[in-house]
């Protein structure tokens, strides 16, 4: 259906338009008394709502109830308040033409120059971990109705949906009123600020669908604003930014503590860390270089300073790889570990927090990025990948966080079932070589990698890099492989260096040869029945 049109010689030019009545209806009240002081001091009238009304009438400011000009009470809990012909005809109200300005007139209403709304906090009380009907409170209804009307008639209404615009429009107020081009400028982020909305809600609906029925989303939108531009993008002629996803809490989050400003391939290092050293629940450090580990470990058992015992073991994995690597922990990082990386140039440190003395070591490392991950981090539950064209949408590929839970499912297809102690350095090999890039295949000594082999176009080449890496350390360590091995050549490989005991999904066509190999070496060897491709 056609909107309704106006013949355009029946508009009369208006730029400046003076504030004298202003709608004010806020549940983000930053600088809100600021606002209201000004506004006061302009003489303009503030009509307003429930808690904002309240707030301003409180600190002694004169303010006009939205229920004295409805002549209706807020009602159902304030979900009705602002849904009135007696707040739209004066946010809607074209008065450009004489036609509205006699109807407005002929209806005793007056029109609002000014319309300051920012809405419900949906996207933060989803980020809370809020549910279900907690939630849905929380979707405004007519706060974006406000917004919208105000924003399509920004030829005689200023919309403001956020307390950064207020400086520069109570300027434009004290020196008589904004301008077209202002509130055009404000329509447009209104608009913008409306959709980002509508969108989280959306995609809220979209992920409550995917838990309760298991299926994908019909539909994804995915809301992200620009936090930064960077230097360049993953080379130098690539252009680069960093953007916010809506209800985000991973690396975009973090807030950068010193150091020089993050680069792309920092946040895909960083990012790639964090996957490996939180997929570990005791205190772990990943270190990473071009978004594939070089070295990953707990602590050691009994260790006085767990967190720094872990770094120096994942160092030792590889330490040429692990100089200008970034590093991330799950724990917070103590001076100790500081002090272990004085003489060691990292790019990025990233962990949940830092004590005091740590951050005081670093201060001497000017080029350090030094990154604190938000208070609600956790790992994403799906997978998101831009395709040329499209995108691609999976679950995300994560592990029980109990040990047993592993172990209970995996198949002891020949050898002896280890000890306990080496069924935690199996199931240890296991969790992080799903951080290694494929083909993948991890050696690791008690919960420490000591080779790692990846990205190789075939299983048998990682096996011998991953041997390589580890020299005399392979010997009596534990190997796991991303996905089944094709041909018996690479557990041949890993079996020659000394290893002992392998774990591997299964599932090739030539199994038995690969297990004949296994029991020809008196070795042992695990199917999990599962792989952990990561591309």
């Amino acid at each position: 259906m056609a909107g309704p049109s106006h013949d355009p010689s029946l508009y009369r030019p208006r730029d400046i338009v003076p504030v004298r009545r202003a709608l004010v209806s806020v549940s983000d009240k930053s600088d809100l008394l600021v606002l209201a002081a000004a506004l006061a001091e302009a003489g303009v009238e503030i009509v307003s709502t429930g808690s904002t009304a309240a707030t301003i009438r409180d600190a002694g400011y004169a303010v006009t109830d939205v229920a004295s000009i409805t002549g209706f009470p807020e009602s159902l809990g304030g979900r009705v308040k602002t849904l009135h012909p007696s707040v739209h005809a004066g946010l809607l109200a074209d008065l450009r033409l004489e036609d509205h300005e006699r109807q407005l007139a002929e209806l005793g209403i007056a029109p609002f120059e000014l319309v300051v709304v920012n809405l419900y906090p949906f996207v933060e009380t989803v980020a809370s971990g809020a549910q279900g009907d907690d939630v849905v409170e929380q979707i405004d209804i007519g706060g974006p109705a406000m917004v919208r009307a105000s924003a399509k008639n920004y030829a005689n209404v200023a919309i403001v949906v956020s307390p950064e615009s207020y400086p520069a429009v109570l300027e434009a107020i004290a020196a008589g009123g904004t301008s077209l081009v202002q509130r055009r400028e404000l329509a447009a982020r209104a608009f913008a600020h409306t959709a980002a909305y509508d969108r989280a809600v959306s995609t809220w609906f979209a992920e409550e669908t995917l838990a309760e029925e298991g299926d994908l989303p019909e539909h994804l939108t995915i809301r992200a604003e620009r936090l930064e531009t960077l230097r360049y993008g993953e080379n130098s002629h690539q252009r680069a930014a960093l953007y916010s996803r809506a209800g985000g809490h991973g690396i975009a989050q973090a807030t950068q503590l010193q150091g020089k400003e993050m680069s792309y391939n920092n946040y895909v290092d960083a990012d790639a860390a964090l996957r490996a050293a939180f997929d570990l629940v005791k205190p772990a450090v990943a270190i990473i270089k071009h978004a594939n580990p070089c070295g990953i470990a707990i602590a050691a058992p009994q260790a006085l300073d767990p967190i720094a015992s872990a770094h120096l073991r994942a160092h030792e994995c590889d330490p040429v790889s692990a100089f200008g690597g970034v590093i991330a922990a799950n724990r917070t990082v103590t001076l100790k570990m500081a002090e272990n990386l004085r003489d060691i140039f990292t790019e990025v440190i990233v962990a949940p927090d830092f004590e005091p003395e740590a951050l005081e070591v670093f201060k001497l490392k000017k080029n350090l990025r030094v990154l604190r991950l938000p208070a609600d981090w956790r790992q994403e539950p799906m997978d998101v990948r831009l395709v040329s064209g499209g995108l691609l949408l999976q679950d995300a590929d994560r592990f029980p966080g109990e040990v047993e839970s592993l172990v209970d499912g995996w198949q002891l297809v020949t050898g002896e079932r280890p000890a306990d102690e080496d069924l935690m350095n199996l199931s240890f090999a296991w969790k992080t070589c799903r951080a290694v890039k494929s083909n993948a295949i991890v050696l690791a000594k008690a919960s420490a990698t000591v080779g790692i082999g990846m990205g190789q176009v075939n299983r048998v080449d990682s096996c011998r890099l991953a041997v390589e890496r580890a020299g005399d350390r392979a010997a009596g360590s534990v190997a796991a492989s991303d996905a089944f091995f094709p041909f018996a050549d690479g557990v041949q490989v890993l079996l020659d260096a000394g290893v002992r005991t392998i774990i591997q999904p299964g599932g090739s066509v030539r199994d038995e040869e690969v297990i004949d190999a296994v029991r020809a070496a008196g070795a042992t060897m695990y199917f999990t029945g599962e792989r952990h491709f990561f591309h």
